[in-house]
């Protein structure tokens, strides 16, 4: 072949050649990579925990009688002192009237009582009159002075039955279903009408092993219970935006679980937590601890457990990782990464270990 069109031929191909597939593989696949950030992270760690009410009351009735109306809807938030059922009153107006009638009488006989004893002391001292009259004219007003008061206390009593006629409930929360309505014949052996629960605050109370107990302590020192935040995450994985704070740590150990006990206090003011709930409780540390953090969307697991793909010499490294608490849309890496190495968040489905990558930062993942 002639030298100039060996020449032609050459200029032709040199394009294609610096364009090809192995060419390309040389320079290395395009990778989107994030720095793995050092950053103050507070210790968490997270326990199974169960929603109670404060507070948690079975609406009763007291005295026994025909239930004249149901005062409330069932599920709504009542105050205290709010009247929830009302008890038919004509029997019991009729047992205040007729202890206020032997209130009367026994008022008057005490009065006589009082006449005769004078009468009876006034004889005696004229002597016409003798000592065994005079003691029991004493001994008539010292028993009607006790029936006196006998009156005075069925007065009262009937008041007070009077008073039960209305139901109120004695906290303020929720409602729920009534086990009666309008017509049931109610009283003491009835068992609970209807049951309230206080809404705010709330407690979650959740089962802490001795080891973890230990391990924190050995950490901090004495423990501060009163700067640890307590969160709690719901079973679609949503967190609830209000922190609350440890109020109480049982004085004894679960023998059988070897745990303990431990109650934390949470705002309640929208009723989003309710009474029973099963939820998951996050505890924050009080110290926060300079720890890595990568994006969340760098880790890729298999039957090993989790791994990321960090870039070495341009080229992508397998790196095992251990993880420990979220934080938003990151994640801090307890053993496996150092601070500042890049690692691969997008591009990442076809790498192998070893293989060429060029590194390119990703736009809105920075850690």
């Amino acid at each position: 072949m002639p030298r100039a069109k060996f020449a032609c031929v050459a200029a032709v191909l040199a394009p294609a050649l610096v364009a090809s597939p192995a060419v390309r593989a040389q320079e290395g696949a395009p990778v989107s990579v994030v720095p793995a950030a050092l950053k103050p992270v507070s210790d968490a760690k997270e326990f199974v925990g169960r929603v109670e009410a404060p507070e948690h009351v079975e609406i009763r009735a007291r005295v026994k009688g025909m239930l004249e109306g149901v005062l409330f809807k069932e599920g709504e938030t009542v105050k205290e002192g709010q009247p929830l059922y009302a008890i038919e009153k004509p029997l019991f107006e009729a047992d205040v009237q007729q202890a206020k009638g032997d209130l009367e009488r026994a008022k008057a006989s005490v009065a006589l009582a009082k006449i005769e004893l004078g009468r009876a002391e006034e004889l005696l001292a004229r002597n016409s009159g003798t000592v065994v009259a005079r003691d029991k004219a004493v001994a008539e007003e010292e028993t009607s002075g006790g029936a006196l008061l006998s009156a005075q206390a069925a007065l009262d009593t009937a008041r007070i039955n009077l008073g039960y006629t209305d139901i109120a409930s004695p906290i303020a929360g929720r409602i729920g279903r009534t086990a009666v309505t309008r017509g049931h014949i109610v009283g003491p052996d009835s068992g609970a009408l209807a049951t309230v629960v206080s809404q705010d605050p709330m407690y979650v109370v959740f089962p802490v092993s001795q080891r973890d107990f230990l391990e924190a302590q050995k950490k901090e020192g004495k423990l501060n219970l009163d700067k640890v935040e307590v969160r709690v995450k719901f079973s679609d994985g949503s967190v609830y935006g209000e922190t609350g704070r440890i109020n109480f740590v049982d004085v004894s150990v679960n023998r059988g679980a070897d745990t303990v006990i431990v109650r934390a206090d949470v705002p309640n003011p929208a009723g989003k937590l309710i009474d029973g709930q099963l939820v998951r409780v996050e505890l924050t540390g009080e110290t926060p601890e300079e720890r890595v953090v990568i994006p969340q969307a760098a880790l890729i697991a298999d039957q090993g457990g989790v791994y990321v793909f960090a870039v070495e010499d341009g080229k992508a490294v397998m790196r095992r990782v251990k993880t420990g608490a979220t934080q938003g849309a990151d994640i801090v890496v307890t053993e496996g990464l150092k601070a500042g190495e890049p690692v691969v968040v997008d591009g990442f489905e076809s790498l192998k270990p070893g293989a060429p990558v060029r590194a390119v930062p990703a736009p809105g993942l920075k850690s």
